[in-house]
């Protein structure tokens, strides 16, 4: 009886052990989620352009440069995959004229309007008093998404996208008390690559533009005590070459993703297998979240905790 039960003991001992390792790779809990969305950010635009804000910014946290877009490499499919842990095979958007009322393929699982379940569906029923907000300047960007479970919406005409990051902060700070969670997109990037191409001078200066935004955006939040409790997300959708994407070399399937804050890893360049489709699983656990949708396939790359 005696071995038994040392037997038992040591079970347990082992099981705790690891049940506390794996808690404290993901005891990173978050208050507080910002998405900075850059579409169509290529990895070498990333590596080519001057951008010292967002530099500084993933100092403090981990960066993956060959985290594979979802097939497709179009917009609508991979933003829709960022923000629902799905592939085009479970949330049937697989172009970017999708709409709720005329698409091929239906989502493989529906809210009660029909919609595939996003992050924003995820946070809402499930952490009390959490405040979302979603800032776009692509009108279609919005269409799979149940505007339901959205405190903010924004919208910004002809590539515009200064607005919403002021609006941005704007809304943070009104909801510091709560749980919040900011999609913050800009299709500026994308619309240089298409009219100039990919790696010419005018893609370069969009991004080097945006960077002196985002650097303003995290200023405010530093100055208002609310940058060293959040969590930032680096996001695109694809990459490109020529005056397009939609193929499958590495410049359009190979993209950055990057993310910083409270328990990441500091200063990691990401191995570990990546793809867009995990930033909402990604999302879920920095929000404590555990009960997910059966359907989505994202998985949380590990190597980004401390």
């Amino acid at each position: 009886m005696k071995k038994i039960h040392l037997q038992i003991v040591v079970v347990f001992i082992i099981f705790g052990f690891f049940s506390c390792q794996n808690e404290t790779k993901t005891n990173t809990k978050s208050n507080r989620v910002v998405v900075i969305g850059l579409d169509g950010l290529s990895v070498e635009g990333y590596q080519k352009s001057k951008h010292p804000n967002l530099d500084k910014l993933l100092e403090d946290g981990s960066l993956s440069l060959n985290t594979r877009c979802v097939m497709p490499s179009v917009t609508l499919p991979n933003w829709t995959s960022h923000l629902t842990s799905g592939g085009p095979e479970q949330h049937g958007v697989t172009g970017n004229d999708w709409r709720l009322d005329n698409h091929q393929l239906s989502p493989i699982e529906r809210d009660s309007l029909g919609y595939y379940p996003s992050i924003f569906k995820i946070l809402k029923e499930q952490i009390p008093h959490i405040k979302t907000a979603y800032y776009y300047n692509w009108g279609n960007l919005i269409n799979p998404i149940n505007k339901l479970f959205l405190d903010e919406i924004n919208f910004e005409k002809d590539d515009k996208y200064v607005d919403n990051y002021r609006k941005a902060f704007e809304f943070i700070n009104e909801n510091k008390e709560n749980p919040t969670f900011v999609f913050l997109y800009s299709v500026h990037v994308d619309h240089a690559g298409h009219e100039f191409n990919w790696m010419s001078p005018e893609y370069i200066s969009s991004i080097e533009e945006v960077d002196v935004e985002i650097g303003h955006f995290i200023n405010k939040l530093k100055s208002s005590g609310l940058y060293e409790s959040t969590h930032f997300l680096l996001i695109t959708d694809h990459g490109g070459i020529s005056s397009g994407h939609g193929g499958l070399s590495e410049d359009e399937m190979e993209v950055p993703w990057g993310i910083t804050g409270p328990g990441i890893a500091k200063g990691k360049i990401i191995k570990e297998p990546n793809s867009n489709a995990n930033t909402a699983a990604v999302i879920s656990v920095l929000f404590g979240c555990s009960d997910l949708p059966k359907s989505w396939i994202g998985k949380v790359p590990e190597s980004i905790f401390e």
